[in-house]
């Protein structure tokens, strides 16, 4: 029996507004390299919650060795590393399969927490527990490192630029050298000024190279390496700090020297550029 105060729908319609509810979660389904990117921020959430528990919780209870507890302080630096990586490969799958219409705005998210809140924090913590640190400054630190990110992230999303190179240190590797200052735990004043400088990098116009082909591949291996060398200083193996301290003052080096592949890159472009023009003049 037909409820007379139902009113008719012509079929077409019908199929037409189940066309348009098949369409509709289409542009917000979850592609693969969108999972990766969710990784990506699920890593930089649980680096805080290891540098929270592990090193900030047993200073503040008495029960800290006085300063970075090893264990969960590399574990924190490990997963920012590992966020890294999924940072790398989502970008990766991206263009050989697809993203979401979420696609871009999860990346910048989740890169804020992974490589803006969690290295931030980090030098907050190491504010608190290092001997010779102060708090009120560290913390100051940590919102120069936050708000670079931050600003660093904005203008990727609104500048176009030529294809192959970033416009200032990219927040991964700048979150990393960052992590790299304060586990080489230099007295106070050089750690500020460093973290300080790295920030203003990711917010210069210093140009570094993306990391795809053989530098994506180099890049890898420096992130198990670097995975290796903090394995090695947690659990105190012969020689392991001094393998770590030399992983951190090679990923400061990197990050020095790194732009230098892009200003040649660049250099040979506008010789390239002059030699077919002046070819192309001559008759």
């Amino acid at each position: 029996m037909i409820d007379p105060k139902t009113e008719w729908v012509p079929e077409a319609e019908l199929d037409d507004d189940a066309d348009e509810m098949d369409d509709m979660p289409l542009s917000m389904r979850l592609s693969i390299a969108d999972a990766l990117t969710l990784g990506n921020a699920t890593c930089g959430f649980m680096a805080v919650y290891f540098t929270t528990t592990g090193v900030l919780i047993p200073h503040l209870t008495g029960n800290g060795d006085g300063g970075m507890a090893r264990h969960s302080a590399a574990t924190a630096v490990m997963l920012m590393l590992l966020a890294s990586v999924f940072d790398l490969f989502d970008g990766l799958v991206a263009r050989k399969l697809r993203s979401s219409a979420m696609g871009a705005e999860l990346d910048n998210l989740s890169d804020l927490i992974s490589f803006g809140l969690a290295p931030a924090y980090f030098v907050l913590v190491w504010g608190m527990v290092a001997n010779d640190a102060h708090q009120a400054v560290s913390v100051l630190a940590g919102v120069v490192v936050l708000l670079a990110v931050v600003l660093r992230l904005a203008r990727f999303s609104c500048v176009t630029l030529p294809n192959g190179v970033f416009q200032g240190m990219p927040s991964p590797f700048g979150a990393l050298t960052v992590v790299s200052i304060v586990l080489l735990e230099l007295p106070f004043v050089p750690t500020l000024l460093a973290i300080v400088g790295v920030a203003w990098l990711m917010v210069s116009r210093v140009e570094y190279p993306k990391p795809r082909g053989l530098l994506a591949v180099a890049m890898l291996c420096w992130i198990a390496l670097s995975m290796a060398l903090l394995t090695a200083w947690a659990f105190d193996a012969p020689g392991g700090e001094l393998l770590l301290e030399s992983g951190c003052a090679l990923q400061l080096v990197l990050g020095a020297v790194i732009p230098l592949f892009a200003t040649a890159r660049r250099v040979h472009a506008f010789r390239d550029n002059r030699r077919e023009a002046r070819a192309t003049a001559q008759p």
